[in-house]
C-alpha cells in the first residue's frame, strides 16, 4: 500500500507526494515524473525491478491531490521536486521521467545543481520551436491537433480536448502488448487523471509548447535520452534532438519500440542510474 504524503508550499500550494522505502537500506532515491494525463504513483511495474532503489513522486499540479499552478512552466517541476525532497529529508537523488515527465526531469537536471545525481529522460518531446527539428513531425493525428490547439492558447486546447476521443492508432502494436501486460498500470493511472478533470492535462500541454524555463544544454549532469524508433506519440527525432543538445547525454535508441514498449528497457535504465 503506498501512503500520499501532502507536502505544503510556501506559496499556499500543497502537493501530494508518495514515498516507497526499501526494506532493505536505500543505496539510491530516484523521483519519478509522471506522463501526461497521469498520476503521479511510483511506477509499480518497476519497484520490485531492483533492490535498494527508493521511489519518490508526485502529482504535479492540477492532478489527483496537488493544487493546481495555472501558467507554471516546466521549470516549475525543480522547485516543487526541490520542497518535496527537503520535507522527506533527502538531499540527493536521481530523477527518472517518461513521456511528459521527460522534460520535467530534465528541469531538475538542469536547475537543482549538485543534488541531482543523475536523469534518465523517456520517450519526451524536445523544447516547442528547437533549432533545426520539425517539431510536429511524425506525431500522430490526435497528439497534433492537440498540441496546435496548445499553440492557440488554453481556450481552443480545452475544447480540442473536450471534444476529442481517444485514438488507438497512436500506439503501435508493441505498445498495445505492453499495455496488455505490465504496463496496463498506465492505463489505470490516467483513468484515474481522466477522472479529475482536463486541468492537469491543459497545464501539461501549455507548459510543453511555451518556453520551458531553462536549456537543455545547461545540463551538467549524466543523461540517459531513452526513445523508441517506432514512437508514434512523440517522434524519435526529439530524443535525437535533446541527446544532440544535452552535453553528457547517452542516447539509447530502442529498434522497434514505441511509446510505451520502450520501457522494456526500464530495467537496463535503473542499472544505469545506479551505476551512475
Amino acid at each position: 500500500m503506498i501512503t500520499p504524503t501532502p507536502v505544503e508550499l510556501p506559496d499556499g500550494r500543497t502537493l501530494r507526494a508518495y514515498d516507497v522505502v526499501p526494506d532493505d537500506d536505500a543505496r539510491l532515491t530516484v523521483v519519478w515524473h509522471h506522463g501526461t494525463p497521469n498520476v503521479g504513483t511510483p511506477p509499480e511495474p518497476l519497484l520490485p525491478l531492483r533492490a535498494g532503489v527508493r521511489w519518490v513522486s508526485y502529482d504535479r499540479p492540477g492532478y489527483g491531490g496537488s493544487t493546481p499552478h495555472p501558467g507554471r512552466d516546466v521549470a516549475s517541476a525543480a522547485g516543487d521536486v526541490a520542497a518535496i525532497a527537503d520535507a522527506l529529508g533527502i538531499d540527493r537523488f536521481a530523477v527518472l521521467g517518461h513521456s511528459g515527465g521527460g522534460p520535467h526531469a530534465l528541469a531538475c537536471a538542469a536547475l537543482l545543481g549538485d543534488r541531482v545525481l543523475a536523469a534518465v529522460e523517456g520517450s519526451g518531446t524536445a523544447p516547442f520551436g528547437a533549432d533545426s527539428l520539425d517539431w510536429f513531425a511524425g506525431i500522430n493525428r490526435a497528439g497534433t491537433a492537440e498540441l496546435h490547439a496548445a499553440v492557440a492558447g488554453r481556450e481552443a486546447l480545452e475544447r480540442e480536448l473536450t471534444d476529442s476521443e481517444y485514438d488507438p492508432s497512436m500506439f503501435t502494436a508493441a505498445d498495445h502488448e505492453a499495455l496488455e501486460g505490465v504496463w496496463g498500470w498506465l492505463g489505470r493511472i490516467a483513468g484515474e487523471a481522466h477522472a479529475g478533470g482536463i486541468g492537469g492535462m491543459v497545464d501539461d500541454d501549455l507548459a510543453y509548447v511555451a518556453p520551458w524555463g531553462f536549456d537543455p544544454a545547461d545540463i551538467a549532469v549524466p543523461v540517459l535520452v531513452l526513445h523508441g524508433d517506432d514512437d508514434r506519440v512523440v517522434p524519435p527525432a526529439h530524443g535525437r534532438w535533446l541527446a544532440d543538445q544535452i552535453p553528457t547525454a547517452e542516447l539509447w535508441l530502442r529498434p522497434g519500440a514505441g511509446h510505451v514498449s520502450v520501457l522494456d528497457a526500464a530495467e537496463d535504465a535503473l542499472d544505469w542510474l545506479l551505476s551512475r
